[in-house]
């Protein structure tokens, strides 16, 4: 465990090559070092073994970078021991990338080539431009979503660029396939424009049946959304603000069945006003809840300043705050119920968490660090999630996306609406029985396989329910869908 309390974790593996006097006692002394010094030791394979040494590949999970790097000085200074070489396994998985393209069909004949390319071909494509709905049948449209990104809000990187997002962009296509089957593909677009992004997301629709925008940075993210919403037939996503909002809901209703708690009687504080804040409030009011008070680094937002405030945070004091009541976070946590974190690190402290009401509920979701660690709550706490994989509780968009746009593309939506995103959140929720609901356990791993079939169930249902699917329900009946 390092200075801020983390656990070593696979995220930061590292492989060491050590060369070893070959005499007894060296490897234990070794492990004992690593141990000594907090690493997680994975495995232990040997390379090479000579008369007077041996080398061995050791390698160990540690909590960050430095902590590496501590570890291998703690090495390199022992006696009868000679570090060769530390390899990152995180950056050995990212070599060459993540993904790539395979073919489905053979081509290993003349007569595959004709077929898959010309001269046959030509046949398909004048299929197409006599009715552009066969590209559903056709191509890979009915099965592919992009995932655009400009790069300006990456995980907590900030504005890195598109290129440093590439990796984030190419890992989300990954658990699109692995999850829902669905082809995804990045998009890194080298503006920052609102109109330029939006002219360049539109100008590739065609060859794609969903848009996944990824790392926007807001308020740019808004606009971006709700104009490729209006202007194009094929579903749009902005994942950090929806994805995020779905999985705080199903997360809430099952700490709700919990705590006996009903969703209108809740009093909420979210603490961070950005794309994923304003979207939770959103969803979370769609769900019931009456009384939602909203905080930035200021305090509380009141309609007081309403003239001053971005388009987004207007709709969040127009919504929320009914008593229209001002002052600091503290003072906002007064009696609170459910904290919802979605800020920056270090924002929330345990003394504000401990004005809140028995059986509070606190998702502190900033990564890698969130507002306040799962250990500095008080017992007034009875549900804690994160965003993080090492603590109970995550909150993972990848619970969302790949179902929703499984079901979205399956039933040919035109959008994903507010109902298909509370229909995909209920369908989380109820992955869970409530008789296996348990403090540590509100939400389902992000490796349970019934999620994102639950979720593009639900979702088509909805689909079909708002009048946005665009596919006759017979023929999706007739693949079993």
């Amino acid at each position: 465990m390092n200075s801020d309390g983390f656990q070593p974790t696979a995220s930061y593996s590292i492989t060491v090559r050590l060369r070893i006097s070959n005499r007894p006692g060296m490897l234990g002394q070794i492990t004992t070092r690593i141990g000594e010094l907090g690493g997680d030791i994975g495995a232990i394979d040997i390379v090479e073994v000579q008369r007077d040494y041996l080398v061995r590949d050791l390698t160990v999970n540690c909590s960050d970078e430095g902590h590496g790097e501590r570890i291998v000085k703690g090495l390199d200074g022992m006696s009868g021991l000679e570090v060769v070489n530390v390899s990152d396994l995180t950056f050995l998985a990212h070599l060459g990338g993540k993904i790539e393209m395979a073919n489905r069909i053979p081509l290993k004949t003349r007569a595959d080539l004709s077929r898959a390319y010309t001269p046959g071909v030509a046949r398909v494509c004048r299929a197409i431009h006599e009715d552009p709905s066969k590209a559903y049948q056709l191509t890979i449209k009915k099965n592919t979503v992009a995932v655009v990104t400009d790069g300006t809000a990456v995980l907590g990187l900030g504005d890195i660029g598109p290129e440093a997002a590439m990796p984030v962009m190419e890992g989300k296509a990954m658990l699109f396939k692995e999850f829902a089957g669905v082809d995804a593909w990045p998009i890194c677009l080298a503006t920052k424009d609102v109109d330029e992004v939006v002219a360049a997301v539109k100008a590739i629709a065609p060859g794609f049946g969903g848009i996944n925008l990824e790392d926007i940075s807001a308020p740019r993210c808004f606009e971006i959304e709700a104009r490729l919403k209006a202007e194009l037939d094929i579903p749009v996503m902005h994942d950090d603000q929806h994805g995020t909002a779905i999985v705080v809901l199903a997360a809430l209703l099952n700490a709700l069945k919990l705590t006996g708690k009903k969703i209108e009687d809740l009093r909420i504080v979210v603490n961070g006003l950005g794309a994923a804040g304003t979207a939770c409030a959103k969803m979370i009011v769609a769900a019931g809840a009456q009384n939602v008070i909203g905080c930035d680094r200021f305090g509380i937002v009141s309609r007081d300043n309403l003239d001053e405030l971005p388009p987004h945070q207007r709709w969040f004091v127009e919504h929320t705050n009914p008593r229209n009541v001002r002052g600091s976070q503290r003072e906002a946590l007064d009696g609170a119920d459910f904290l919802l974190g979605v800020s920056g690190p270090g924002t929330i402290h345990a003394e504000d968490v401990a004005r809140m009401r028995p059986g509070a509920i606190v998702f502190a979701l900033a990564n890698p660090t969130p507002e306040i660690m799962p250990d500095q709550v008080g017992s007034n706490v009875r549900v804690m999630a994160t965003g993080r994989s090492d603590f109970p509780n995550q909150i993972n968009n990848v619970l969302v996306f790949p179902g929703i746009f499984r079901g979205a593309l399956d039933c040919r939506a035109a959008d994903i609406n507010e109902e298909m995103k509370l229909a995909a959140a209920y369908a989380i929720a109820g992955i869970i029985p409530e008789l296996e609901l348990r403090e540590d356990y509100v939400i389902p791993s992000v490796f349970n396989r019934k999620v994102a079939p639950a979720v593009a169930k639900a979702v088509i249902q909805a689909a079909y329910e708002t009048g946005v699917a665009r596919r006759e329900r017979r023929s999706l009946e007739l693949e079993g869908t």
